[in-house]
């Protein structure tokens, strides 16, 4: 009587049509649940039957056995059924090119024949190490939501971000102003939001404004508001900003291009919470809590003259440093995927996932715009897709991986998944390094020592 497999091991799917190694492959893999098959019909419906994570995938298979055109037809139907499968190919004919063509099709990796069944495995394991992570990240940006989260609309992975957010939270109910420290187009707004929904002025307005985006001569009107008559075209009396946040907060981003002579009127608002519009004689009291955010170096700044420092200290009474995209491990996938599935139900429905050259890309790109390139990068991506997955050349980072666009060397493409599992599997675990090596199925040791052969920090 056979037994059956406990439905807790993974599913692995083996298509090759040579009986023996049929045997061998199967024999191999005592710790998968092991689906055989040898044609293209039986493999495409042993995928929707049972959604293997990982395939292996004889290119030379009948009716085409001594070529490699129906393997290629299985592997653009598995990219299409379900392009999250991590399919590994396997070929003795024409190795090279065949290589190059499954990566650029969205195969994970390549193995050339004759098999090597223990090197083969350590693909496989690696393989379905990658899709579980990502796996993890899918289900996490699911969950991220207006009412899963104290901050809204914050998706991440990373310890340094989670950092941040705890923060906040801590600050929130404070009635403290608040620094947002950080490089432009890495969320401070976002941040900002956060602070003003997790506070007891949640139910009060948020109101934000760029002291960059607002000429000088018109930055004071817009934040103390006018009176009628009080300059050439003021014909109605005009709330500021400062008084549209009452009972609320107001956000001040780029608040380091404010000027002088602004500061002074600011200060006083923080010290004695009255404001005067413009042509206004009557104090008004104003209840507003202040975030505000720069990427200027504010201390340079006092020491040039260029910012007060007596209203540096009224504005950082709560300082937080926001990281980069690139400080921030995993996050560039798992917002790009976020990116993609809205932007995709919006404009290009047909567009259901990235290849696996975009993600490589994305993952080696240094994303000196941080979200807000990456944001941009995929929303015109799934705009000029013409296929389902979108590609590298699409997000425009055609060889920008980081090893230096070779991303069909084979070793530089094992290489590049280390890494980029070792920094997800360290930002699951917050840098624990046990954790971190459990999760991928390795020794203490042996993190240790990829750690230190790829530099990579905890």
């Amino acid at each position: 009587m056979a037994h059956s497999k406990p439905d807790a091991l993974p599913k692995l799917l083996i298509v090759e049509d040579d009986e023996g190694l049929q045997a061998q492959l199967k024999w191999a893999y005592e710790d998968f649940d092991v689906t055989v098959v040898g044609n293209r019909e039986s493999a495409l419906a042993a995928l929707r039957a049972e959604e293997p994570p990982v395939v292996t995938l004889d290119l030379g298979l009948p009716p085409d056995p001594d070529g490699t055109t129906e393997g290629f037809a299985i592997l653009d139907a598995i990219m299409a059924l379900k392009p999250d499968t991590k399919v590994i190919v396997a070929s003795g004919h024409g190795a090279r090119e065949s290589a190059l063509r499954a990566i650029e099709r969205g195969a994970y990796d390549f193995y050339q024949k004759p098999v090597d069944i223990e090197s083969l495995g350590l693909v496989v394991r690696r393989a379905l190490k990658l899709h579980q992570i990502e796996d993890e990240n899918r289900r996490l940006a699911g969950q991220v939501g207006e009412d899963k989260t104290v901050l809204g609309k914050l998706i991440t992975a990373a310890p340094e971000m989670v950092k941040v957010a705890r923060t906040i939270e801590r600050v929130a109910g404070a009635n403290v102003s608040v620094m947002l420290l950080g490089a432009s187009g890495t969320g401070k707004e976002l941040l900002a939001r956060g602070v003003h929904d997790s506070s007891d002025r949640k139910s009060g307005a948020f109101v934000a404004i760029n002291c960059a985006a607002i000429p000088e001569n018109l930055l004071e009107s817009e934040l103390f508001g006018h009176e009628k008559g009080a300059f050439t075209g003021a014909v109605k009396t005009t709330q500021g900003k400062i008084e549209m946040a009452h009972g609320g907060t107001l956000f001040l981003d780029e608040v380091g291009d404010i000027p002088l002579p602004l500061q002074v009127k600011l200060l006083r608002f923080l010290q004695e919470r009255t404001i005067e519009r413009i042509g206004g004689r009557t104090p008004i009291n104003v209840d507003t809590r202040i975030v505000c955010a720069t990427h200027q170096n504010l201390e340079s700044m006092i020491e040039t003259g260029g910012f007060r420092e007596d209203l540096f200290y009224r504005l950082a009474e709560i300082v937080i440093k926001i990281p980069t995209l690139a400080e921030r491990p995993g996050d560039a996938t798992l917002l790009a995927k976020a990116f993609l599935n809205r932007f995709a139900t919006e404009m290009n429905p047909q567009v259901k996932g990235l290849a696996a050259d975009a993600l490589a890309a994305i993952d080696g790109w240094n994303w000196p715009g941080n979200v807000r390139e990456l944001e941009n990068r995929v929303k015109r991506a799934v705009i000029m897709a013409d296929g389902k997955l979108v590609s590298a050349a699409d997000l425009d980072l055609e060889g920008s991986e980081e090893d230096g666009g070779d991303a069909l060397n084979l070793k530089s493409a094992r290489e590049q998944s280390d890494r980029k599992i070792i920094r997800h599997a360290l930002a699951r675990s917050e840098g624990n390094i046990s954790t971190t090596a459990k999760l991928l199925g390795i020794s203490r040791p042996t993190l240790y020592d990829l750690l230190k052969q790829y530099d990579l920090q905890t």
